[in-house]
């Protein structure tokens, strides 16, 4: 089982109370929810991995209750069952922080580490925690993968990078190759909304994850 104290402390703050907004919401949600995780959620998977996922924020009965990334809610679905698929999970679904679920040579985290009212972030709320993101992708190594989920996630992971958004516009299935740092994968968010809709299907998430493997892969091969 890989746990939050593998991750170096800079990733996460799980007593962070930064944000006056989230903060009283998480102590709403944990007055009428005892039993949820109710605080910042760890970032999971490898400590030194190559690919690095960026989600939006905890979903309430998602990760907010389970203090796993995509671990209790429809997103988390389509999501596991596909890094199953490519070799980057020990099996596709993830049912709780304490199952026997393994990444290998992949990590997810969250662009804002608490839950938001209405799933919605502010902008001041993902500037202040965008710290942590940027911590962790300047663990990364310059060959590795980012894979930001959804526009906001894409935005938050070119700011931990210094890089202009105008740069590097948001679009599924867009690659960006900024020099000497990590490679951004773009897809939409693998949401219930998205998935439901048709906006993004199997295939399509599919096909993004054939161009990470395929990156990864010819990193391997110049080594």
């Amino acid at each position: 089982m890989q746990k939050s104290s593998d991750l170096p402390a800079g990733f996460y703050d799980e007593n962070c109370r930064a944000c006056p907004r989230l903060v009283d919401f998480l102590d709403r949600t944990r007055a009428a929810h005892p039993d949820y995780h109710a605080r910042p959620v760890a970032p999971f998977g490898d400590p030194h991995a190559r690919l690095l996922i960026v989600g939006l924020a905890p979903g309430m009965h998602g990760a907010n209750r389970t203090g796993r990334p995509f671990t209790g809610d429809y997103a988390g679905i389509l999501l596991y069952r596909t890094l199953h698929r490519f070799g980057f999970a020990s099996r596709g679904q993830s049912i709780s922080r304490d199952d026997d679920l393994t990444l290998f040579d992949c990590r997810i985290t969250n662009t804002v580490k608490c839950l938001p009212p209405q799933n919605k972030p502010e902008l001041a709320e993902v500037k202040r925690c965008n710290r942590y993101l940027r911590d962790e992708i300047a663990g990364l190594s310059p060959d590795s993968a980012i894979l930001a989920l959804g526009g906001i996630a894409h935005r938050a992971v070119l700011l931990a990078m210094d890089i202009k958004a105008s740069l590097c516009p948001f679009a599924h299935g867009a690659i960006h190759r900024p020099g000497g740092r990590p490679t951004l994968f773009d897809s939409y968010h693998c949401s219930r909304y998205n998935t439901q809709t048709r906006r993004l299907t199997d295939t399509m998430f599919e096909a993004v994850f054939e161009r990470i493997v395929k990156h990864l892969n010819a990193i391997d091969r110049l080594s």
